[in-house]
């Protein structure tokens, strides 16, 4: 049985959907009542990944976690990860983790989310991807108010990933143990600007859309205003700065599941009714 934190989640939610189409037990972190959403085959169990202490009875016989960073105590959660005898972690982190950059706010939670994995005497797989394609998910409300959509970083190629091809990597590194040890940096098949994105998902939605490119400064205004500094600060040390080039599509997922990554359009095709 494997349990699956951020189970509710873009990529939680395709790991759990992975593991029962490989016929496991699968159980899902929940914070609450039983999520709607949930598969009906999956069990959901509560705990808070902020309180290790409330996880034991959902760590309870598993044999493999997915887990999620980030959290207050990452050390904690292992703890409580190595006391119920789990045999494998397997941990969602990014592709900045490999900078090894503390000042920056998103590298930083990832790095030390790796080194609490790392220091927890659990077996352990670390998965970095690229920009996640459900990302995109965030123009909802401006195509559903028309179709124009602004967007920072506009001349900025990412081979992004389908969170569909996260999961089955996941699946995978939980169920074998080749992949103990191992760090996998995970890619979609084709660097997009997103320009590129919105051309290919308006052909999905039967649209004209268009992108209206943020200069720096009105999206640090927007940002600022949504996130916390540290982290305005980050995604532009990232992708003003240079210090993060996810532009150069890997092989790291045909290599472990046998094909290619899903590219955007059919992320497009298979979320279209989400922008409905």
């Amino acid at each position: 049985m494997f349990l699956v934190t951020g189970a509710t989640g873009n990529v939680g939610g395709e790991v759990v959907r992975a593991l029962i189409e490989s016929d496991e037990e699968v159980r899902a972190l929940t914070r609450g009542p039983r999520p709607p959403s949930l598969p009906s085959e999956a069990e959901a169990v509560t705990g808070d990944l902020d309180r290790p202490e409330t996880l034991s009875g959902a760590l309870a016989g598993a044999r493999g976690v997915f887990l999620l960073p980030g959290y207050r105590d990452m050390p904690g959660v292992l703890a409580e990860i190595r006391t119920a005898g789990v045999e494998h972690v397997v941990l969602l982190s990014g592709s900045s983790a490999a900078s090894g950059d503390t000042s920056n706010a998103v590298s930083a939670y990832m790095i030390a989310s790796e080194a609490a994995v790392r220091a927890s005497e659990v077996p352990w797989t670390i998965l970095r991807p690229y920009g996640l394609m459900s990302n995109t998910l965030r123009w909802l409300a401006q195509l559903r108010a028309g179709d124009v959509v602004r967007e920072p970083f506009a001349n900025v190629p990412v081979a992004m990933i389908d969170p569909y091809d996260i999961a089955a990597v996941a699946a995978q590194a939980l169920r074998f143990e080749e992949h103990e040890g191992k760090v996998h940096v995970l890619s979609g098949p084709e660097p997009l600007l997103p320009a590129d994105r919105l051309l290919i998902l308006g052909k999905s939605l039967g649209r004209e859309l268009h992108l209206d490119a943020q200069s720096n400064d009105d999206a640090r205004v927007q940002m600022s205003n949504e996130m916390p500094q540290g982290y305005v600060d980050a995604f532009f040390d990232f992708y003003v700065g240079g210090a993060l080039d996810e532009s150069q599509p890997l092989p790291t997922v045909q290599e472990i599941i046998g094909r290619r990554p899903r590219s955007f359009e059919q992320w497009a095709t298979a979320h279209a009714e989400a922008f409905q």
